[in-house]
């Protein structure tokens, strides 16, 4: 009996995954930074069969977190609460769960002590289910503009300094000048 073991590196399954759901994952950034300024908020699905949605609303003052089953009539109610656009959130959360995106929010970051922010988009795809392996997801940043990375793909701080840029810890490697991932346990 020969017993073959095939490795496949997280680049290549990571970069793989992205230009093979390019469109749907480019339509669920564009659709969230449309939606983003006109009532801040953050969503993603906290169980494993995305049946579960967490609703983060922000506001001046507080943040406000809601679950609710997918279906459920309320989740409509409480986007219409907040004046958001509950039918395109509702689609962005199904365009989610068909993708199984875990969650999606918009995160600071700073260069030369200037303020900037980027999208995470947290997936777990079913490819990177393993016996020998802890849940892994897929974190995307999409960047509004070019970044700078060293000759292996890890993105840097910035041009000259030549110091790695971490996110939540994480070092993020190169999938184009604007987007970059990381494959980590955990998915915020």
């Amino acid at each position: 009996m020969q017993v073959y073991f095939f490795s496949c590196s997280p680049k290549n399954i990571s970069t793989k995954y992205y230009y093979e759901n390019e469109k749907v994952l480019d339509r669920i950034e564009e659709s969230y930074k449309a939606l983003y300024p006109l009532g801040p908020f953050n969503v993603g699905f906290t169980d494993r069969n995305f049946k579960t949605v967490s609703l983060e609303i922000i506001t001046d003052t507080l943040s406000y977190i809601y679950e609710f089953g997918i279906e459920e009539p309320r989740l409509i109610d409480t986007l219409m609460a907040y004046d958001l656009n509950a039918a395109k959130i509702n689609t962005l959360i199904n365009q989610m769960h068909d993708i199984r995106c875990t969650w999606i929010s918009y995160s600071d970051y700073y260069v030369d002590q200037k303020k900037h922010t980027l999208i995470l988009m947290s997936i777990k795809p079913v490819a990177l289910k393993s016996l020998f392996s802890y849940a892994k997801y897929y974190v995307l940043t999409y960047f509004p503009q070019p970044q700078y990375f060293d000759s292996e793909g890890r993105l840097l701080d910035k041009r000259k300094l030549r110091r790695l840029r971490k996110i939540n810890g994480e070092v993020f490697k190169r999938i184009n000048s604007k987007v970059c991932y990381a494959v980590t346990g955990h998915f915020r």
